[in-house]
């Protein structure tokens, strides 16, 4: 009955239209068909109006997203999660955005520190206010201090030129070897423009000048015309908050390489000049400024891993450091780890036992408890690194096997020590 109604209004109208020729020539059946395909025409231009204008919204969203323009309201359910990518205060305004700082992970940490130590000083026994007891004074006003759990050496105010020298009473005109190794951390403020810690090439109170100095900054590294920046932070960055920093420094006859944690800033290949001690600085010029090492190590150069192992069938490394009575590995380990590991990638063959050794501090039960403990962790850092847990076994040996002087803390530095000895 619909159809039928509808027919007849069409008709009707089409009455109006069309000439009584024109329209006698038509059947009602053709004028329906013809009307149904109008108007099923007109469906498909809105639906493809519609899309149309839905794919151009999505459009203008991405392009809002590449060039910056969206709002944050726009980003529907994942606002939350590109939050983060929205630009900055200081990239609208056409200013540098600093990248992200990479984590240490020390996985390509790649320095070897010396194997026979010329010079250690952790600071033990020291009295606060005093001035370190293993070092003589250049100029300036420097102390022993208490710095959170931490004994260390404080640069009250110092300028250029000025800093302390290790007491090193042998060959005291030049007691550098051609191959040497340098480590201390250093501590640097937050915000703080230009702090420096200098690492001066000869010794300032007994010696001539022979080198450009080396400056430390807290993302950076300079020597002569050299310069090195930490990854992912831009050139003049300050600090943006307060931290330890490990210097690692490496002499080889005439290349010179610097470390700031697990980063070679420096890769200089051939320095002319002869090193022939050591003189260490904080430029600390304002009151507000508070310049701190600790834990510095001065040491004569390696031999070659696989070279230590081919000639003693074994090799002997105080490079791997752990925490104080415990076995906790530190970062600055990774270098030696990361080592073996190669060698031990390199050469299939190899297999080793890790074996532990303490200094004679402490009761001989408690050092053997701590030197299997150590030798395990070592032991357990290689396999998490992927070396087949066939290859290795591990056992300590606390105080029992010393190797150099323990009234020294350099002879106490060298019995704690980790040895891979071949099996």
């Amino acid at each position: 009955m619909k159809n039928r109604m509808t027919l007849w209004i069409i008709l009707l109208i089409s009455c109006v239209f069309f000439p009584y020729e024109l329209l006698a020539q038509i059947s009602p059946e053709r004028v329906l068909n013809r009307s149904r395909q109008r108007a099923e025409r007109q469906v498909e231009r809105r639906v493809e109006r519609r899309i149309d204008q839905g794919v151009d919204k999505a459009l203008d969203k991405v392009e809002e997203a590449i060039d910056g323009t969206g709002r944050k309201e726009d980003s529907g359910a994942a606002g939350e999660a590109s939050e983060g990518a929205q630009p900055s205060d200081k990239a609208a305004a056409g200013e540098a955005t600093p990248q992200a700082t990479p984590s240490l992970v020390w996985s390509q940490f790649d320095f070897v520190p010396g194997d026979e130590i010329i010079f250690e000083d952790q600071l033990e026994n020291e009295r606060n206010g005093e001035f370190p007891s293993k070092w003589d004074l250049v100029s300036g006003t420097i102390e022993n201090a208490q710095f959170g759990d931490d004994n260390v050496i404080f640069f009250r105010r110092t300028s250029s030129r000025q800093g302390i020298v290790p007491l090193i009473k042998e060959n005291q005109n030049d007691y550098l070897p051609e191959a040497f190794t340098i480590e201390f951390d250093a501590w640097f403020e937050a915000d703080v423009h230009n702090q420096t810690y200098q690492v001066y090439f000869y010794d300032m109170k007994n010696q001539r000048r022979v080198m450009n100095d080396l400056r430390i900054y807290i993302n950076k590294a300079s020597y002569g015309g050299s310069e090195g920046i930490y990854p992912g932070v831009r050139r003049g960055h300050i600090g943006d908050e307060a931290r330890w920093r490990r210097v690692s420094i490496s002499f080889n006859q005439r290349s010179l390489k610097v470390y700031l944690d697990d980063v070679r800033l420096l890769n200089i290949p051939n320095i002319t000049d002869n090193p022939t001690g050591v003189t260490l600085a904080g430029m600390n010029q304002q009151s507000n400024r508070q310049s701190f090492i600790k834990n510095i190590r001065i040491a004569k150069g390696a031999v070659p891993l696989y070279d230590r192992y081919l000639t003693d069938g074994r090799i002997i490394t105080n490079g791997i450091r752990f925490d104080v009575n415990r076995a906790t590995i530190r970062p600055e380990s990774s270098g030696v780890i990361n080592e073996i590991v190669k060698l031990m990638n390199d050469h299939p063959e190899l297999k080793f036992s890790v074996e532990g050794h303490t200094d004679s501090d402490g009761s001989a039960e408690h050092n053997q408890r701590l030197s299997e403990a150590r030798a395990k962790a070592v032991m357990d850092r290689m396999v998490e690194l992927g070396i087949d847990p066939s290859r290795l076994t591990s056992t300590g040996h606390g105080q029992t096997k010393p190797i150099a002087d323990n009234n020294t803390p350099e002879g106490k530095a060298q019995n704690r020590r980790v040895e891979f000895v071949r099996i």
